[in-house]
């Protein structure tokens, strides 16, 4: 059976973000990571946003591919 395909608009919305293309491209730009900083333990996410970025990447849930594509812009 295949995973469902998440795209960042449907990782935004489950983030409770703004999901036009203007407020994610703001998003990644206003809120860049240092290297060292793990994705989950950003100070920009709340309790529940970072519970839910630990559980999809531990658990390889269907979401776990967007939130590491996330992870990977918010690093560049």
């Amino acid at each position: 059976m295949d995973s469902p395909f998440h795209s960042f608009e449907n990782l935004f919305l489950q983030l409770g973000l703004g999901t036009s293309p203007e407020a994610i491209e703001g998003f990644i730009r206003e809120h860049k990571l240092p290297s060292d900083t793990p994705l989950a333990e950003a100070p920009f996410w709340s309790d529940t946003q970072a519970a839910f970025i630990r559980e999809s990447l531990s658990e390889d849930s269907d979401w776990a591919e967007v939130v590491d594509q996330l992870n990977a812009q918010l690093h560049d």
